[in-house]
């Protein structure tokens, strides 16, 4: 890299500690100028050295500067991160001094780029950083550290080894015909690795499931008719007054939103207006939203009265969230039953009095059950997590199957040969070993300042 960048790496605010951090072939150079302390630029790598950062005479503050030569630091290039006080006015001077001495000022994401571009981690890895960076619980930080280790790039590397060992295979037979001791690799030869890589990319997708729920959490839709108990279940399990609660049917008539930990796994609770037909144009357009965040929820809590009987709008909704992952919430089970209860036989049905405090701890460990929480707390964490891997994945597998058709319709094996090619470079795609510099740009760019 032929520039030397600066930004800070800490929140910028009012604190005990704030980090600058430079770096690029000139770092310790540029430092040097506006340093007062021993010379960095004849200091050995990785040491903190005790001084002043000055702006000519005048001490702009007291410092610890972390100096680390190329290769072994962050980026692959010279760093060096100044410990200053924490605090705007010090801080941004610092960053001012740095580039007047020299420096230009980092993009969002530019020292992990660096890093990737120097060849410290893959693009899979830096998704890992990202991710590290933004996980909100345990079970996120333990993928995400897993990510950024490298372990979800072996998997995908192992998948380019078994490729690449075909087409090696299929060049020699091609090129060296004369070559009796090398294994001719026939069509139906190829069939059983082919079986072999589909299993792995089918695991690797399946698994993945679980890392998206992890990262993002699962997205929970109360939904139920008017007066039923959806926000006073939303409070329950908030354990906050987050909605209102009427005996007016209508109150709400926009979403109400909230989030619970639930063994590590975040549950983005989503309350709804009542389902029911209304003449009122904005309960209307609320019913409307409802039935949508319904249809887009990876969970539906559907609650039902278990005072009143179940009307046609209940039955169409039971019928809609069928294939759905979706509870039943039988509220008010204090009073008495006039529901049919033939007509949730099929269904996993949690009785519960919300006002009560009866059933919130049934229906946790039911939703544990549904989406097998304990196993995925208790698992390797090694999973895809971006929309870009599992996109190029899900693409890779379609190539796959590409082959087969090839393989089954009888094709020269040197037009197999491109379709496998074809597989190799998409999985090279999702850790980087091929890329399009603005896909580079965009995907660093998400990043924060300093990172």
């Amino acid at each position: 890299m032929e520039d030397t960048i600066v930004a800070i790496s800490t929140a910028l605010g009012v604190g005990a500690i704030s980090i600058v951090r430079i770096s690029g072939p000139n770092a310790i150079k540029f430092v040097n100028k506006i340093w007062k302390g021993p010379d960095l630029e004849q200091a050995p790598t990785h040491t903190i050295h005790y001084g002043h950062i000055v702006d000519s005479d005048l001490i702009v503050d007291e410092v610890l500067v972390m100096l680390m030569r190329a290769p072994k630091t962050y980026t692959g290039e010279d760093t060096i991160e100044i410990n200053c006080h924490g605090g705007i006015a010090t801080t941004n001077k610092i960053v001012e001094l740095c580039l007047q001495a020299g420096c230009r000022f980092a993009e969002p994401g530019e020292f992990t780029k660096w890093r990737f571009l120097n060849g410290r981690i893959d693009l899979t890895q830096a998704d890992g950083v990202m991710d590290l960076i933004e996980a909100k619980t345990e079970e996120a930080r333990k993928m995400a550290m897993n990510t950024a280790k490298g372990n979800v790039s072996k998997l995908i590397r192992c998948l380019r080894q078994q490729i690449i060992e075909v087409l090696a295979n299929i060049e020699v037979n091609i090129d060296y015909p004369e070559y009796e001791d090398i294994e001719e690799l026939t069509l139906a030869k190829i069939t059983p690795l082919l079986d072999q890589m589909e299993t792995d990319m089918d695991h690797i997708l399946n698994e993945s499931k679980n890392g998206q729920l992890i990262k993002e959490g699962i997205k929970t839709c109360i939904i139920g008719r008017p007066n039923v108990g959806k926000s006073s279940l939303l409070n329950a399990l908030l354990e906050e007054e987050k909605a209102i609660v009427t005996s007016i049917a209508g109150t709400t008539r926009d979403i109400v939103e909230g989030t619970i930990n639930l063994n590590g796994m975040l549950l983005h609770m989503i309350d709804t207006a009542g389902i029911r037909e209304t003449d009122d144009l904005v309960e209307k357009i609320g019913v409307e939203k409802s039935l949508t965040l319904a249809k887009e929820a990876d969970l539906v809590l559907f609650v039902l009265n278990y005072n009143t009987p179940m009307n046609d709008e209940e039955r169409q909704i039971l019928q809609q969230i069928k294939d759905k992952n979706h509870l039943i919430i039988l509220n008010k089970v204090d009073l008495d039953q006039k529901i049919d209860m033939e007509l949730l036989k099929e269904e996993v049905v949690i009785p519960m009095s919300v006002t009560e405090g009866q059933g919130i701890d049934q229906l946790k460990h039911q939703i544990k059950i549904l989406f097998d929480l304990d196993r995925i707390n208790t698992g390797d964490f090694t999973y895809l997590t971006n929309a870009r891997g599992l996109n190029l994945l899900k693409k890779a597998k379609i190539s796959l199957n590409e082959v087969r058709k090839g393989i089954q319709s009888n094709m020269p094996i040197d037009m197999i040969e491109l379709d496998l090619k074809e597989i190799w470079n998409i999985l090279g795609e999702m850790i980087g070993e091929s890329y399009e510099e603005e896909l580079i740009d965009q995907l660093f760019s998400q990043f924060c300042l300093g990172k």
